[in-house]
């Protein structure tokens, strides 16, 4: 099991945000976002935030750093080791199911994701079989969208994707390709852009608030 930041708003949560991070963050990367996203009035949540094994990366000559897969390369059609996405799928997947013995429905537990994180969690929508609450997928891409496949009994999962139309880590346009494609897939995407680079703003967190405060008042 990944080691993890944990951070609860109120007493014995039922529902639950999974977030994973970029390349070489750690599961503290995020942690400070909590009380500018959370609004009065919101049932208790749980942020885990786990921090992805030290690995050699590639295109940064090797060094060792935080990673949940290696970058080969920089052609956004085959630069993600997909074996490693894999890996950190499996390793999302027993996040989830930990969640779930801890008292939390399947159907209120969030994925979360910025740049790579957001590679696996929208790697891992196309395979999803049970229920979630939903996926926040921020600046990120779909490795190999070109060739991907949605399983065929996956479920359906709201998403929230957002990108910097500055971005020089993922250019926009990658982005804009992967979300099309998840549609294409069938899944309900909801698509934003902001005058922004690799980051997160304020209007931004405002949406995604927007967003989950209709997901949690309608359970």
């Amino acid at each position: 099991m990944l080691q993890t930041v944990e951070l609860e708003t109120g007493a014995s949560p039922q529902w639950s945000i999974i977030w994973l991070h970029g390349l070489g963050a750690d599961g503290h990367d995020f942690a400070p976002i909590v009380p500018e996203l959370v609004r009065p009035g919101w049932p208790a949540l749980r942020f885990v935030f786990p921090h992805a094994p030290v690995r050699p990366i590639t295109i940064n000559n090797g060094v060792p750093m935080r990673g949940w897969y290696d970058i080969v390369g920089m052609d956004f059609r085959s630069r993600a080791d997909m074996d490693g996405v894999r890996a950190s799928v499996v390793e999302l997947d027993a996040l989830i199911d930990r969640e779930i013995e801890r008292g939390v429905p399947a159907e209120h537990i969030f994925l979360a994701g910025f740049s790579q994180g957001g590679a696996v969690i929208l790697t891992a929508a196309l395979q999803r079989t049970a229920p979630l609450a939903g996926l926040i997928a921020l600046s990120t891409y779909l490795p190999e969208a070109e060739t991907a496949r949605r399983a065929d009994n996956a479920v359906q999962v709201p998403i929230f994707m957002a990108h910097g139309t500055q971005d020089p880590v993922i250019p926009l346009q990658i982005a804009e390709h992967s979300a099309a494609a998840v549609r294409a897939m069938g899944l309900e995407l909801q698509w934003q852009s902001y005058a922004m680079a690799h980051q997160v703003c304020a209007e931004e967190l405002t949406a995604l608030g927007d967003w989950l405060q209709a997901r949690l008042q309608a359970a």
